[in-house]
């Protein structure tokens, strides 16, 4: 794992150099690693798809570390601006109408005339996209359509010495990817379910939230495709310890027998941050050929958590 650096001072340096010299890095988010380009360097920006396997059709997430970033990028109205105070840094993606309508974005933004930006809530983060001097694209640093990394052996496991740096900043704290809302309309929309809950932004906005089932053929924000966070065996979903079958390898919810249990106080934000990680131990393991989960509660971080192994069990 040449390609893997520890955090430092040095590496964050050489990192933003790698940056604006149109490479690719991953790093740490609270949610998961991104895998990131220079947002105005089409070509750096080309890579990322090209070594995701990724549609260009699907637009990314642009990473920022300060608010005068999502105002010269995008038209920010009263809503955006007191959503952006409250909950940035952390795990809430906005998609905003562009300001900026340089060409150089439009791969980033998949043609369309929004963008999805974010202020991601962690110091390595943070720290690399403020040395860089430019917004990040990153979208998680894996295979499209394979289960996101939560840590830096996961993003090496997958993507290999295709990405010039991997940042090693620990595992993710949150572990599903971010919420994504929509703003270019008077009502505010869920495009994805993540890290923070639906009914958290409806108290603060003081309205309810619609969501979009989105088309996964014409996607307007990322995690929106049919198939995708897919682990390379089959994955059922739903199932109680009784439904189970003698060749699947359990992954179970609350007090139950099984292979690994996401959380077994049933504490929906244990559950999240191990999701990912436990797909990936199920996905390695040799014993069983296929993968089983226990339902979980679609309430509060139980909505992305669903969302995630919904579009993991698509066959």
């Amino acid at each position: 794992m040449t390609n893997i650096f520890a955090y430092s001072k040095d590496t964050i340096k050489k990192a933003a150099q790698i940056i604006k010299d149109g490479g690719l890095v991953s790093f740490p988010t609270e949610t998961v690693y991104g895998l990131g380009a220079n947002v105005y360097n089409a070509k750096a920006v080309a890579n990322i798809f090209a070594t995701k396997g990724r549609p260009t059709f699907n637009p990314l997430i642009s990473h920022i570390c300060e608010l005068n970033t999502f105002y010269e990028l995008s038209e920010v109205d009263t809503r955006a601006e007191a959503l952006a105070k409250k909950f940035w840094p952390g795990p809430l993606t906005m998609v905003v109408k562009r300001k900026d309508l340089s060409p150089s974005l439009d791969l980033v933004c998949a043609g369309l005339k929004t963008m999805s930006v974010r202020m991601p809530n962690h110091p390595v983060a943070l720290e690399l996209i403020k040395e860089s001097g430019v917004p990040i694209a990153a979208p998680s640093a894996n295979r499209s359509q394979s289960i996101s990394p939560t840590t830096a052996r996961h993003v090496f496991e997958s993507l290999g010495e295709k990405v010039d740096m991997i940042i090693d900043g620990g595992s993710c704290k949150v572990g599903v990817e971010s919420t994504i809302i929509d703003l270019t309309t008077k009502d505010t929309v869920l495009l994805r379910a993540g890290g923070l809950a639906k009914e958290t932004i409806e108290e603060f906005l003081g309205e309810e939230i619609i969501i979009s089932q989105g088309n996964p053929n014409t996607p307007t924000s990322p995690g929106q495709m049919l198939k995708h966070y897919a682990p390379r065996i089959p994955l059922r979903i739903n199932i109680t310890p009784q439904e189970k079958r003698e060749d699947e390898f359990y992954i179970g919810f609350g007090n139950m027998e099984c292979n690994l249990n996401l959380s077994k106080t049933e504490d929906l934000t244990e559950a999240a941050a191990n999701l990912f990680a436990y797909m990936h131990l199920a996905e390695e393991q040799t014993k069983y050929p296929a993968i089983a989960m226990a339902p979980i509660p679609m309430k509060g971080l139980g909505l992305a958590i669903n969302d995630r192994i919904k579009r993991a069990s698509y066959r």
